[in-house]
């Protein structure tokens, strides 16, 4: 048994180890379903991180760097990630607020509609099930890959470890196992780079290398590879997608369940809030590295097939054995994390969401559930071809079009009934899936700018408004979104209000080095690599590769003041009046039409 099979046997072992003794802190249903609401902040940002990276960014994704997206990966500044910073600050914290104990419960009651809660819970099945199914046949391939196990045998070892203390210790051992894991890939991942950078002669000279790659001449550019044989015509087809894909993302760690749900974990608000933040920064940079590594290795190898592939072959053969043990253990932990995340989450809807019922439901009962939930995802495992990058795009576009529209509104409009919820829901999930199922057996193929997660967007939208205007807020509706409004009286706190002005501060002093970072060590080494300097051997400011580096600072800055603003605001003793403020307003609220 060669170091990495070692390495990667003895990791699960550890986290099946950790996750089953944390199930010996579960006593009730609060423990399982939100880890008893008491995660501090690196819990919170363990359980986000660890459970967003997975097989399909250290397979996938890194996948499709190498294989020529390298530049528009690495230059983008994080489109998708500021929305687990708005998604905290509008969304997030008042989810929080409604101690539910699962997303699709808060839906439920803040529309005071089971059909709602049960609308939402079947898109949680049947959408993170199949993402459940990407990450669990990514973890067979990445252990069959590595050692003689078949694939078969793979996926039942993969499945096992995590569906075992997933099903005893629910919430309480995936965020457990879910931070152990986060700072494992993170530490690997970070050392192989920086390795991988001094044995190239440095991170300018990497990426001229890189640019001089004959075979792959655009791979650094800020649209990377297009044309003939790519999904994208011309560079603005590419732009297109990749903005729509962002966004959609964007809304996913705003208000999708396996990012949300995290919020519901946390001690308090402040909690949330600077979660979030940290966690925004991190996954950029965690991203950079690891994209970066499936651009760089094709410095030394160009050929590497399946390109899925690159990561494993980049820690077999680019890294010290120890470290590229520990690197496949972290890729094996993030498929297990996330694997994890979205077993519990299938499982609490299944137990929770779906069904109602005369008799409460128990700890035994969510077990026997979560088991059942597990089974079905490993025959399924079994029988349905994995496409990891491509499925687990389309899953993410599935809760922007669906849950986006009506997640923000039910914060933030008075006039949304819950009619126009579910409606909207059902709208943004069909005029999404369908489009999309049209255009992957052959049927049409959609321009860019019509791609199915817009025209769910466009239609949850229509059809919520327009629902909603025929149909009546009732009171219940309406006191509920009222007490969502009123902050905690023990977070307006001076003490904890400081602590969590940190996050939006280093959120700020990021959005102001990066764009220099990127100057230096991405858009001046690549043209000159690429022969791309303007003829004095200066910068040319104008290509995309430049105006990408300095959109950076325009992104995270403003961003960043807006979270110090928000939270000044909101935390402040003056707060508490408001608080009085919309009492009143409760007490005083009748029948309600359209919100007026």
């Amino acid at each position: 048994m060669d170091i990495y099979t070692t390495t990667i046997i003895i990791s699960i072992v550890i986290f099946v180890i950790v996750g089953s003794y944390a199930g010996r802190k579960v006593k009730k249903l609060d423990d399982y379903f939100v880890a008893g609401r008491r995660a501090p902040t690196l819990l919170i940002v363990g359980t986000l991180v660890a459970s967003l990276f997975s097989a399909t960014i250290f397979l996938g994704e890194a996948g499709f760097t190498y294989a020529g997206q390298t530049g528009p990966y690495i230059l983008f500044p994080g489109i998708a990630v500021i929305g687990y910073v708005y998604g905290a600050l509008f969304f997030g914290t008042y989810l929080r607020r409604s101690r539910a104990p699962t997303v699709a419960d808060y839906f439920g009651k803040r529309f005071n509609s089971h059909r709602v809660q049960k609308i939402v819970g079947y898109t949680i099945i049947v959408a993170l099930g199949g993402y459940l199914l990407v990450v669990t046949q990514g973890a067979a391939i990445l252990l069959s890959d590595l050692t003689d196990l078949t694939y078969t045998q793979g996926l039942l070892i993969a499945w096992l470890s995590y569906t075992a203390f997933t099903m005893y210790s629910g919430s309480q051992g995936v965020i457990l196992t879910d931070t152990i894991m986060f700072l494992l890939f993170s530490f690997a991942t970070a050392a192989s780079i920086f390795y991988i950078f001094d044995d190239l002669g440095g991170i300018a000279a990497a990426v001229e290398s890189l640019a001089r790659i004959e075979s792959k001449p655009d791979i650094l550019s800020w649209h990377g590879t297009v044309g003939p044989g790519t999904e994208w015509p011309t560079a603005m087809d590419y732009l297109i997608w990749t903005v729509i894909i962002d966004m959609s993302w964007g809304i996913l760690y705003a208000v999708g369940p396996w990012q949300a749900s995290r919020h519901l974990m946390a001690k308090d608000e402040h909690v949330v809030l600077r979660a979030a933040i940290y966690t925004c920064v991190i996954v950029l940079v965690m991203q950079i590295f690891i994209y970066g590594i499936g651009g760089l290795v094709n410095v030394v190898n160009p050929d590497i097939s399946p390109v899925e592939t690159v990561m494993i072959w980049a820690a077999k053969n680019m890294v010290p054995e120890i470290l590229g043990a520990l690197l496949l253990a972290g890729i094996m932990a993030a498929a297990l994390s996330s694997a994890s995340t979205f077993l519990s989450l299938v499982g609490f809807s299944i137990s929770n969401d779906i069904f109602q019922r005369e008799e409460p439901l128990t700890l035994k009962m969510t077990r026997i559930l979560m088991l059942v939930t597990g089974v079905i995802v490993l025959i399924a495992s079994l029988y349905f071809p994995a496409n990891i990058f491509w499925l687990m795009l389309f899953i993410g576009t599935v809760f922007a079009s669906s849950w986006g529209v009506v997640a923000m509104m039910s914060v933030w409009s008075k006039n949304i009934t819950a009619a126009g919820a579910f409606w909207g829901i059902a709208a943004g999930f069909m005029f999404n899936v369908v489009p999309a199922g049209a255009e992957f057996i052959g049927l049409i193929s959609w321009p860019s700018y019509l791609n199915p997660a817009i025209i769910g967007v466009v239609a949850s939208l229509v059809v919520t408004i327009a629902v909603s205007k025929n149909t009546i807020v009732t009171r219940t509706e309406a006191v509920y979104r009222m007490r969502l409004h009123r902050t905690p009286e023990t977070d307006c706190d001076h003490a904890k209000t400081k602590t969590t002005l940190i996050a939006p501060k280093i959120l700020v002093v990021f959005g102001v080095v990066m764009p220099f970072i990127m100057m230096i060590y991405y858009v001046i080494p690549y043209q000159t690599g690429a022969d791309k300097l303007l003829a004095d051997g200066s910068i040319d400011w104008f290509s995309g590769e430049a105006l990408l580096a300095l959109s950076w600072a325009a992104m995270h800055i403003p961003l960043g003041i807006m979270s110090i603003i928000v939270i000044k605001k909101r935390y402040s003793p003056s707060a508490k009046l408001k608080n009085s403020s919309v009492h009143k307003k409760i007490l005083n609220t009748g029948e309600l039409k359209n919100g007026e």
